[in-house]
């Protein structure tokens, strides 16, 4: 498999890094990466279907090589899920299905929830919570909000100066406890993300995807309750086959936000991947590729 990237210059004059392998005439998957990684997050499934599906995996705005304005107002998610839609336009792609991880899942389910019916055919999540799910979990679960305490991190601009002068993963020692959770990554892979991590520009975008998002992140001391004014986001429901993968083991974003899920989304398929962490597309490749197979197999091919 080619692992050549094509500069893409969207309409709003963002460019991105994009991996795009594959038939032009077969169906196209729209893979989209998490933090704080790349179009790599997906490489076991990239390899995986490119025989029969084209595969389009970008560096989204912010990270690696594309484009990374500074300000936080840059990145939020509007503007994250209109890029999608303009790499669409860019590379002729009329509808796909769409894959998320993490915060590519956040994106994937904007994506999914605002093409449904014209442009995205189905929706495939992996360890990414629902926006109609998850910030009653952060007002009411103490896990999650226990577990989310690293976003508050993250968003604090006092930490920008370690970031600049140490990199991403300094940042990402401090506000981290993996235990004995901590992913185990090829060393080649490991290398090259802590290369993409020591760009101080690429760093800080990457922290702004946290800083421009809406999510309330309360501190562990606020009251397990919902907010006097608080409304759930008008979301429609999710109209489209749908398949969430859910990695036990994340120490992120506990099984918790699962539940639910069916009220919001009639043709759903959920598959569970015991004894797995967060990064389940790599930590759990063949368990991934075979969801995400019958999956696409069941809904059309």
């Amino acid at each position: 498999m080619s692992t050549e990237l094509t500069r893409v210059t969207l309409a709003n004059g963002i460019e991105l890094d994009v991996m795009d392998v594959g038939p032009r005439d077969a169906p196209a998957l729209m893979f989209l990466h998490g933090f704080p990684e790349s179009h790599r997050t997906w490489r076991h499934q990239i390899a995986h279907f490119s025989d029969r599906y084209r595969c389009i995996a970008p560096d989204q705005r912010g990270y690696r090589g594309s484009s990374k304005p500074q300000d936080a107002a840059s990145y939020t998610p509007d503007k994250l899920i209109g890029d999608i839609f303009l790499l669409a336009d860019a590379l002729g792609v009329g509808k796909f299905t769409v894959l998320g991880h993490d915060w590519g899942g956040a994106i994937a389910w904007g994506v999914a929830l605002m093409g449904q019916g014209t442009r995205v055919t189905r929706a495939v999540v992996a360890n990414a919570p629902h926006p109609g799910i998850f910030q009653k979990l952060l007002y009411l679960d103490p896990v999650q909000r226990a577990a989310s305490q690293y976003m508050r991190a993250f968003r604090d601009t006092a930490n920008d100066a370690l970031v600049r002068e140490h990199g991403l993963g300094a940042l990402l020692m401090q506000a981290l406890d993996w235990g004995d959770r901590a992913p185990v990554m090829e060393e080649a892979e490991r290398a090259a993300l802590l290369t993409d991590w020591s760009n101080p520009d690429s760093a800080i975008a990457m922290l702004n995807w946290y800083r421009a998002s809406p999510i309330d992140v309360p501190d562990m001391d606020a009251p397990f309750a919902l907010p006097a004014d608080y409304t759930p986001p008008p979301l429609p429901p999710l109209g489209i086959p749908t398949l969430v993968i859910w990695a036990l083991d994340d120490m992120a974003l506990p099984p918790e936000n699962l539940a639910g899920l069916s009220d919001m989304i009639p043709d759903l398929t959920i598959q569970e991947v015991s004894d797995c962490g967060h990064f389940v597309p790599w930590e759990a490749p063949d368990r991934v590729n075979a969801a995400v197979g019958a999956f696409l197999d069941r809904t059309g091919g």
